[in-house]
């Protein structure tokens, strides 16, 4: 799948119809394009063209060999921002409305996540009823990872709070087939989301919010760069979190100790 060519599709609001209007194609071959077809020269400038984007961006010359294993992971960095804050919401909302497979969220609070898309359970529930898996792994509020790390922000006892607030948008997606939400009381070195084969890595710098840390925005390339260490860590910590059961939240019994 051509997932370049999905994504500034909608980011551009442009309907594949239209595209094959443009490129005077039959609207399947656009759709074996989106399935991973590459098109011949002069159509791949059309659309380039008509999308406003590199031509090498969506069809990246081929490397093979010894060529693509030097290349290794710089293949897989498709952008990077100063601050997660600097992401255009539009490339959240491309990003989840675009995923075939799967749909991971790993963070301690994702406050963001769900005030900056009142939809947000809602487009998760109907990705999910499309046969999108998808899992989302917050801090457990009564956790001493999630009580350490409010420390070392300098915020206390809000980081619970932020996590049992947040987590109330997440309530509908419990009755949904194909919708898991667990806790987990792990150190969280990185805040992850993951769209099928993109991921936004948002690493944690000591003392600081992760809205105000750098984010990067990984495509996999192969099965031993960037992408697949850190969706490896995002198995390691879903495999030892457990379940979110809504009545058994409250608030922290261990205070500051």
């Amino acid at each position: 799948m051509n997932e370049r060519l999905h994504s500034v599709l909608a980011q551009r609001g442009i309907p594949p119809e239209s595209l094959a209007e443009v490129c005077e194609v039959d609207p399947k071959t656009v759709s074996r394009w989106l399935g991973g077809r590459v098109p011949h020269a002069r159509h791949r400038f059309r659309v380039a063209r008509h999308l406003r984007v590199e031509e090498l961006f969506l069809w990246p010359a081929p490397v093979r060999g010894a060529q693509q294993q030097a290349a290794g992971s710089e293949q897989e960095l498709v952008t990077t921002y100063q601050n997660r804050a600097s992401v255009p919401r539009d490339t959240w909302l491309s990003l989840l409305e675009g995923a075939q497979e799967e749909i991971g969220v790993l963070v301690f609070s994702g406050t963001f996540f769900a005030q900056s898309n009142p939809h947000v359970a809602k487009m998760l529930a109907e990705r999910a009823s499309d046969g999108v898996r998808v899992r989302l792994c917050f801090g457990d509020s009564n956790g001493q990872a999630a009580a350490i790390r409010g420390r070392e922000e300098g915020i206390g006892d809000t980081l619970g709070a932020k996590i049992r607030a947040s987590l109330t948008y997440y309530r509908p997606l419990l009755s949904e087939a194909g919708c898991e939400v667990r806790l987990h009381d792990t150190t969280l070195y990185t805040s992850m989301f993951r769209y099928d084969n993109n991921l936004l890595v948002n690493p944690h710098v000591w003392g600081q919010p992760a809205s105000a840390n750098p984010l990067l925005h990984l495509r996999r390339a192969g099965t031993t760069g960037w992408f697949d260490n850190y969706a490896q860590s995002f198995e390691a910590v879903w495999a030892t979190a457990r379940p979110w059961t809504p009545d058994q939240e409250g608030p922290s019994s261990h205070g500051q100790d």
